[in-house]
């Protein structure tokens, strides 16, 4: 049997007819920037989020780069994160000339560990950017409660978690702002880049709105050096037709979630920890075994995709050997680094394919 990592053929075909329906609404129209769109989308996912704005832009790391200009943190800055993470979350920081300064991971949910970040912030902090990473929101409450006591903005990189929530509050609405990606592999995926900043500053957000069209407001007059960060309308109009999904498909995931939790009960095989504060969209569903390498080109050979997020913690990666960091820096990263692996999660498998995936790992790990 092949259980490919993901099958966004079969999510596809379910949708197919409305998804080229919405896409030659735009052609028609032929207003290929910007429009009713976008516009409609924003409102939308502003409602999902719990947040009364939302700009969207061309991708989850230029929601991330957005947020950082449009807050005025650059050059002699720091902001706060997890090395243990998609490589923009750093990138980003680096990118309009601040410094990242990584802390430790808590090794149950992967997430950032709140007791390590007091330590770290110095005169030059400007910023915390907590990750939601695999759809599970950090805690938050001692985040925000640092950021207060410091002053500090919170940028929520909540790429994986659009929807998951944290006491109640949704993914985005609980810090500064919120930024979410829409590449194809998300739990709302578009079929490109895409992303989008959500935020309950009404300042901020007519921020973001000029900054992602070049900084100007008027046109061609130019206050600030913004990018072109504009969401292209045909991707608008794919996520609107699966934005009524999000809560559905999420749900089917949280299923096969807890189908694999029950077969790997009482098995060396550590299952995902979900706090009980906490929803969880389970943008992946990460086991952690020893011998995960070889679990890995086992699980390939019999055609069970699998993925390594992350194989190299942020400290370790070449391009931030300038940072000075060493191995052992973090440990908590590095290990799960070492053991982590994301199986097949998406709502279309089926029980046959679960069964196959969870005993196909049973196998090699007996």
């Amino acid at each position: 049997m092949q259980v490919p990592l993901l099958d966004l053929k079969a999510q596809y075909a379910k949708i197919k007819d409305d998804v080229l329906k919405a896409i030659g609404e735009v052609l028609d129209s032929q207003i290929c920037i910007g429009g009713p769109k976008v516009a409609e989308l924003e409102k939308q996912v502003a409602a999902v989020s719990n947040c009364k704005f939302a700009v969207g832009v061309s991708s989850g790391t230029d929601a991330l780069l957005a947020s950082l200009m449009s807050l005025d943190i650059g050059s002699g800055d720091e902001v706060i994160t997890t090395p243990f993470t998609f490589f923009a979350t750093a990138g980003c920081i680096t990118r309009v000339g601040a410094k990242p300064v990584f802390v430790d991971i808590d090794p149950k949910t992967y997430n950032i560990n709140p007791l390590l970040i007091e330590k770290a912030i110095t005169k030059n902090t400007k910023a915390i950017m907590p990750v939601h990473l695999f759809g599970q929101m950090a805690d938050m409450d001692p985040v925000m409660d640092i950021a207060g006591k410091h002053n500090l903005y919170v940028i929520e990189d909540a790429a994986q978690s659009i929807s998951s929530t944290y006491k109640g509050k949704k993914a985005g609405s609980v810090g500064t702002c919120g930024c979410f990606s829409f590449f194809p592999s998300k739990n709302l995926g578009g079929i490109g880049d895409g992303g989008m900043v959500v935020t309950n500053d009404e300042k901020l957000y007519h921020m973001l709105y000029i900054m992602r069209n070049h900084g100007s407001e008027p046109k061609y007059y130019h206050k600030f050096i913004g990018g072109n960060f504009r969401l292209d309308p045909i991707q608008a109009a794919a996520l609107l037709v699966k934005l009524p999904y999000l809560d559905e498909w999420s749900q089917a995931r949280r299923k096969n979630a807890e189908y694999y939790n029950k077969k790997f009960s009482g098995t060396v095989v550590e299952t995902p920890f979900i706090s009980k504060d906490c929803v969880t969209i389970y943008n992946q569903y990460v086991i952690k075994v020893s011998h995960r390498d070889n679990l890995m080109e086992y699980l390939k050979k019999q055609n069970v995709g699998c993925e390594i997020y992350y194989p190299v913690p942020m400290h370790l990666q070449e391009c931030f050997k300038y940072l000075g960091f060493k191995k052992g820096d973090f440990p908590e990263s590095e290990k799960a680094a070492k053991e982590v692996l994301a199986l097949p999660v998406y709502p279309e498998l089926t029980d046959e394919m679960k069964t196959f995936v969870s005993e196909t790992i049973l196998k090699f790990v007996k």
